[in-house]
């Protein structure tokens, strides 16, 4: 069960390309509010907030709105970047904060809902067949069962293979919180996919294979 990548095309300006410039001098550049930095910081790292969203939301439309409230976020706030060579890190911890939020406000509109509805699935509609939509489907409302804590921890671990120890630095937890985290998020969505024709055993993994 497959999990498509982002084909979204990326466009903030026309600009000259930056692509030779290193991530600290790009962090320098949007410190200073320099509009070619600006221009680099989305063209360099969109895609991956895009792609991280994707996978965790299981929507492209509302990744792109994530992608949105993280860049305008990080515009307003880049001059609390301290070390511009991270900037990489500083743009993911803005993503991770606006998916945190995301995921609240979904499961919160859940509830006040008369009944659950089926879980969103907007991407890879020009690469999947009509079975491996289908999956995806079934697996993404089993996501919804989450907390949004656990959800994103697993999509962290399962969908973008980070390892806990990275875990716990993008969402500030101990190491051992997500471990039991991502413990208790596995084992419900093992038993969850156990129970459902054609998912068990079949987790969509970052590059397209399942374990």
């Amino acid at each position: 069960m497959p999990l498509p990548r982002s084909d979204i095309p990326l466009t903030l300006a026309v600009t000259a390309s930056h692509r030779h410039v290193s991530d600290a001098d790009v962090g320098r550049g949007l410190i200073a509010g320099q509009s070619w930095a600006i221009a680099e910081t989305w063209h360099r790292f969109a895609p991956m907030v895009l792609t991280t969203a994707e996978r965790a939301l299981g929507s492209r439309a509302e990744a792109q709105d994530v992608a949105q409230e993280v860049f305008c976020r990080l515009y307003r706030k880049a001059r609390t970047l301290r070390e511009p060579e991270s900037l990489r890190s500083f743009v993911f911890s803005f993503a991770i904060r606006v998916l945190k939020s995301e995921l609240r406000s979904r499961k919160t509109r859940g509830w006040l809902s008369f009944h659950r509805p089926e879980a969103l699935l907007d991407v890879g509609s020009d690469t999947l067949d009509v079975e491996s939509r289908d999956l995806l489907r079934r697996f993404y409302a089993r996501l919804d069962r989450l907390s949004p804590e656990d959800r994103l921890v697993f999509a962290l671990r399962h969908l973008e293979s980070m390892t806990v120890e990275e875990i716990g630095a993008a969402l500030e937890l101990s190491t051992s919180t997500v471990k039991r985290r991502l413990a208790h998020g596995t084992a419900r969505i093992s038993r969850m996919l156990e129970s459902e024709v054609g998912l068990a055993g079949r987790l969509p993994t970052r590059g397209g294979g399942t374990t």
